[in-house]
């Protein structure tokens, strides 16, 4: 019985999918636990934000290198070792008492972020039938907003009950727990055959490399997801600020911001679904773009100053629709891809370029802000956004169309 027809497949697909989950609660761990750090270690502002910012530096400076490894090690054991170092990191983390501890591990957590989520959509290619890999893409889209929310809702209980400490080793038991399974349930890497032909096991990191960015797929995509992600990030981000001019304050304004955040997931779901059912990938990424230009209008526009109940049905709006952009683009990666031994690689430069998008959005929304006076030009910052997100679906729909880039894919 091969793989692809196995009758345990797509449950199997499942523990890569919350394999993903438990590596993004490590990311999104560190927000409900700054006031605590900040008062229980002295923390300063700047050095929260390089906490903050350690991992998506580790994402944009060795994407592409976490997915050159794991074309090359296997998938199945780059998962486990990031898990694994995932899970010692947050171990060690729960005892430290001093900031460059923490830094030093959070960038460690950042290396073992890499290794288990970038070869997730290989694995799940490999572990279901060809007709459901678009949907299991679009619910492995949602992994991030998925564990972001679980961490903004659970994290302030755990940390109120039991200390910011415990929070930590909460989320590397639960990451251990997840390598155990994956090593127990996902099936072995296969063995490199002894001849290879092009493209094959035997080919090379230089030449994996080579041709994924030397391939037109791999770039739009990358700067696809760019352009999403700096303005998610930054619309997100500041979302608290904003609802603290509004009144909505404390654990109100957290749970609607963790709201706005979950709905992503909806969005990521429904690309999956689309795509599989045929829908052309350049309309939901065009949805997409278009709803988040929408979106961050009305949420940060002047216009609605008045109007906080449309101000978050905006953001809603943003963040829902929105989610087709990820899920079609991790959706759309193998086909992007040169060939079947560079997906990973390609969907470590998307990976690199998204963590480029989430550095340089939120900076220049907040500049934006300071010399406005206000957010009230922040919707121009994500325009600007999405219309380059069109350009390059427009490119993207026409590059899939080649009948040579289909015979290449």
């Amino acid at each position: 019985m091969s793989l692809a027809t196995h009758p345990r497949t797509r449950a199997v697909a499942w523990i890569v999918v919350l394999a993903g989950v438990s590596a993004a609660l490590h990311v999104a761990k560190l927000p409900p636990a700054l006031p605590v750090l900040q008062r229980e270690l002295g923390l300063s502002l700047v050095q929260a934000g390089f906490l903050l910012s350690l991992v998506q530096l580790a994402t944009m400076l060795l994407g592409v290198a976490a997915g050159l490894t794991a074309d090359g090690i296997g998938l199945k054991r780059s998962m486990v070792i990031g898990l694994a170092v995932l899970s010692v990191a947050g171990v060690a983390g729960g005892w430290a008492r001093d900031v460059p501890t923490l830094l030093t591990l959070r960038a460690l957590e950042g290396l073992g972020f890499l290794m288990a989520t970038v070869p997730a959509p290989s694995l799940i290619r490999r572990c279901v039938p060809a007709s459901q890999i678009t949907r299991m893409l679009g619910f492995w889209g949602a992994f991030m907003p998925f564990g972001t929310a679980m961490a903004l809702l659970i994290g302030p209980a755990v940390i109120g009950l039991a200390g910011w400490p415990s929070w930590w080793w909460l989320t590397a038991v639960l990451t251990a727990g997840m390598g155990l399974w994956v090593a127990r349930r996902v099936p072995a890497d296969p063995v490199p055959t002894a001849t290879p032909g092009p493209g094959a096991a035997g080919e090379g990191w230089r030449q994996r490399l080579t041709l994924t960015l030397g391939s037109p797929g791999p770039w739009l995509a990358a700067l696809a997801f760019a352009v999403y992600s700096a303005q998610w990030l930054a619309v997100i981000g500041f979302l608290p600020s904003l609802y603290a001019q509004s009144g909505w304050t404390g654990a109100l304004g957290a749970v609607l911001t963790a709201v706005v955040a979950a709905v992503n997931m909806g969005g990521n779901i429904a690309a999956g679904r689309l795509l599989s059912r045929g829908t052309a990938p350049r309309t939901l990424l065009w949805w997409g773009y278009a709803a988040m230009a929408v979106g961050a209008f009305l949420a940060y526009g002047a216009v609605t100053e008045q109007i906080p109940l449309l101000r978050y049905l905006g953001a809603l709006l943003f963040s829902l629709v929105g989610g087709l952009v990820p899920g079609s683009l991790f959706g759309l990666a193998p086909r992007l891809a040169p060939n079947e031994r560079t997906v990973s690689t390609t969907v470590g430069w998307i990976m690199q370029w998204s963590a480029m998008g989430q550095v340089a959005g939120p900076p220049v929304v907040a500049w934006v802000a300071s010399q406005a006076g206000g957010w009230h030009w922040t919707w121009a910052v994500t325009g600007a956004c999405c219309l380059a997100g069109a350009l390059l679906a427009q490119r993207i729909g026409r590059l899939l169309a080649r009948p040579a880039a289909a015979d290449a894919v």
